[in-house]
């Protein structure tokens, strides 16, 4: 069997004694852990490791895969630059891999590099390994902006490569946790730090890949983890495979949350088609959406639909309610795909005879003329899920007392510079996060005057 199994790694620096000078026992059990699953990955005399890392080269729609026949790195801008790690790759399956993803239209391969440092995201496993009296090669693969579905299809190619190369492979899936457990923390807390920290202990006890994969993008993003995308192409390389699963340790003194999991195959089970599982369960709940849009939703999406399908701009459909054939108001449309924004385009003020008629126009707007995107595309059509804003007439205040980030709106205008941020955004938690999120919108620096607006909105979804 080529697969032999995988394994979860955090990537403190400070876990490393040379930067840690004594901290790192405030983590004793990851340490422990670490050494234990190291020796794991020893004890199963493994040909290659592949190692994924999200500091390693990334890019929104591009996997790199790093060339060349060996790298170094050290920790000198983590304070010990004594502290060197080397690596050796193995050419081979690098050049096969980025072959079999390039047949299979998966984007990855060795171009891009800006680099050739190694990063701390793979020294640390690595440095583990190493000590646990590993002298093989690795591969080193970054992370992209792409949805999990695309992550884990790299795994089970990474896994492809393994057997038709007669490797035998172990997986470390470099990466933390949650960045917000705790407010005393580097990056402040969060209700879902906790909750996607929870989550992802259960998928690693389990091996319960589907439900790491089927992982709200928005729970994600406000966790601010690092290690989701590395622990679903890990997923991927255990495609249809029996695991033997094991959590060795959870911590999140520091506000940051560090899990060390291993994962050990125990032979084929096309049970575990983790992958397919997640897709059917994905479209489900899509169906589900769909079902459930009112009337101003579904009018966004016949509009957008209609003119992707047809190029042509759809009329006020018969059936919408007068309610939007009569009424005048500004509206956003925005579009999201696997969580991620694909789109927004929206009127302050009304621009057309009817609210309707805004629905139609900004919904094709948003999925053809936002400059930040290119246009959707028929194929992503089913994809998508749509909410529309309505917003009320803005009226000027006089500071940021007025504000409310989960109720209002805000526009800053200064001459003729606008920017505009609608309210209860994820991410944005405090007034001062969205005026200066409006300002970089509208390219006012963050010390010119600026008069502010305030408007609500009745959010449809």
């Amino acid at each position: 069997m080529s697969m032999l199994g995988g394994c979860v790694f955090p990537h403190p620096p400070l876990i490393m004694p040379e930067v840690g000078r004594g901290e790192e026992r405030r983590i004793q059990a990851t340490v422990d852990a670490c050494r234990e699953a190291a020796a794991w990955v020893v004890r199963q005399a493994p040909d290659v490791v592949v190692v994924t890392s999200p500091h390693a080269t990334l890019y929104a729609d591009y996997f790199h895969i790093s060339p060349g026949a060996a790298a170094a790195g050290d920790f000198a801008s983590f304070g010990a630059p004594e502290l060197c790690v080397r690596a050796r790759y193995d050419e081979a399956f690098v050049r096969d891999l980025s072959r079999r993803a390039q047949a299979a239209g998966l984007p990855a391969g060795t171009l891009g590099e800006r680099s050739p440092v190694l990063d701390h995201g793979t020294m640390i496993p690595l440095r583990f390994l190493q000590e646990a009296g590993y002298r093989g090669p690795i591969v080193r693969i970054g992370l992209s902006g792409q949805p999990l579905q695309a992550h884990y299809a790299l795994g089970r190619l990474i896994a492809q490569t393994a057997a038709l190369l007669g490797r035998r492979l172990v997986f470390v899936a470099s990466g933390d946790l949650s960045h917000k457990l705790k407010a005393s923390g580097p990056y402040g807390f969060a209700a879902a730090g906790p909750e996607f920290d929870a989550r992802m202990q259960a998928c690693f006890r389990a091996g319960d890949f589907p439900a790491l994969l089927l992982t709200p993008p928005e729970l994600a993003q406000e966790a601010a983890e690092c290690g989701l995308r590395s622990f679903a192409i890990l997923a991927g390389a255990l495609d249809r495979q029996a695991v033997r699963a094991r959590l060795l340790s959870y911590e999140g003194p520091f506000g940051v949350g560090y899990g060390v999991a291993v994962f050990e195959a125990a032979g084929r089970d096309e049970r575990r088609d983790c992958g397919e599982q997640a897709a059917a369960a994905e479209r489900e709940r899509l169906r589900a959406v769909r079902a459930a849009e009112d009337a101003y939703v579904r009018l966004a999406r016949y509009a957008l639909e209609t003119f992707v399908r047809t190029q042509v701009r759809a009329a006020v459909p018969q059936e919408v309610p007068e309610a939007l054939r009569a009424a005048r108001a500004g509206a956003f449309v925005s579009l999201k795909r696997d969580g991620e924004l694909r789109g927004c385009i929206g009127t302050i003020l009304p621009a057309r005879a009817s609210l309707a008629e805004e629905i139609i126009g900004n919904a094709i707007a948003a999925g053809t003329e936002d400059p930040r995107f290119p246009a959707v595309t028929e194929a992503e059509l089913p994809s998508l899920v749509y909410d529309v804003d309505v917003l009320t007439r803005p009226e000027p205040i006089a500071s940021e007392d007025a504000l409310d980030v989960k109720r209002y709106g805000v526009i800053v205008e200064s001459g003729t510079r606008r920017g505009l941020l609608l309210p209860d955004l994820a991410g944005v938690s405090t007034v001062e996060e969205q005026v200066t999120i409006a300002r970089r919108k509208g390219n006012i620096a963050p010390h010119e005057p600026v008069q502010l607006y305030r408007f609500e909105v009745v959010r449809h979804v």
